[in-house]
């Protein structure tokens, strides 16, 4: 058991070992610093910045938790502490479906149905508005972060949702009576007592839902756009790492050291869901001594 518990670890050292191995050769040829910091994505020329592509990742992933996460606390909130046992026994399975539908399926949905409401309400609102500078842009479809963002949001609600649900429905009852026994309403007992108890279990939900995010290939792939370019605007096309893998994989073979500059995506992609949870763990173990201490 202990040798079955070391595999994973075992695995993300070999992933990152083989990803960097295969990073180096690209490494002989451009520093560090001036793939980071370079904008222009050109591999028959040999130029390979990847700053365009981190930029949207970052975009695409804030703005989706931002969608995604008020709207997913206050449905677990409602689930764990209002709702009746039937609701209950409706929500599961539909937020169970939610998790197991294709991202394929999102993306062919969005493409459908937030491209054209983008493209036919969001950007002449914005250029009725032009006193706001996010939604300054001029991409003149509806192929964007936003829409990128609003699919990957509804991706995931039900991981946010299940995980939150299940933390706040672990604290004991007993702790609810004794804070409605001294005269407490139920609002002050959500907010004052299982909040302030369940937050680690909170953040782990919306890292769960931000690692999943950053992840996500086709459905953002079909929706964000995929120009190369630094987003100024929500309204702006992206290209996420991911996004850049998938679609040019395939080619490869022709230039050289474009695998190389894949695998370096890739890298970057890894170390960055690395450096999110490794803070997130941080976080978690500073919050929950901080709770037991209040307990």
């Amino acid at each position: 058991m202990f040798v079955l518990t070391l595999i994973p670890i075992a695995l993300v050292i070999g992933i990152g070992a083989a990803l960097i191995i295969k990073f180096l050769p690209i490494l002989q040829e451009h520093s560090l610093n001036e793939l980071l910091s370079g904008t222009v994505w050109k591999p028959s020329k040999g130029l390979f910045g990847y700053l365009p592509f981190i930029s949207a990742t970052l975009w695409v992933t804030i703005l989706s938790l931002v969608i995604a996460v008020p709207p997913c606390l206050l449905t677990a909130i409602y689930l764990s502490e209002y709702a009746s046992k039937a609701i209950r026994s409706i929500m599961r399975p539909i937020l169970d479906l939610l998790a197991a539908i294709p991202s394929v399926i999102y993306g062919v949905w969005g493409m459908l149905i937030i491209v054209p409401w983008v493209q036919d309400s969001v950007i002449p609102f914005a250029k009725s508005h032009p006193n706001i500078p996010l939604l300054q842009s001029v991409n003149p479809t509806g192929f964007s972060i936003l829409a990128g963002s609003i699919v990957l949001a509804l991706m995931i609600v039900p991981f946010i949702i299940a995980v939150t649900y299940e933390v706040m429905s672990s604290v004991p009852s007993g702790i609810r009576q004794a804070s409605l026994a001294v005269g407490a309403t139920r609002l002050q007992t959500t907010t004052r007592v299982i909040l302030p108890a369940t937050l680690p279990g909170i953040i782990a939900s919306v890292v769960l839902g931000s690692s999943r995010a950053l992840g996500e290939t086709m459905a953002v792939l079909m929706v964000v756009g995929n120009v190369v370019q630094i987003p100024q605007s929500i309204l702006d096309a992206g290209y996420p790492l991911p996004a850049l893998i998938a679609n040019n994989y395939g080619e490869i073979m022709s230039i050289p050291m474009y695998e190389s500059a894949l695998m370096g995506a890739a890298l970057i992609l890894l170390v960055m869901v690395l450096i999110l949870n490794v803070a997130s763990t941080l976080v978690l173990r500073r919050l929950m001594g901080r709770v037991r201490r209040s307990w």
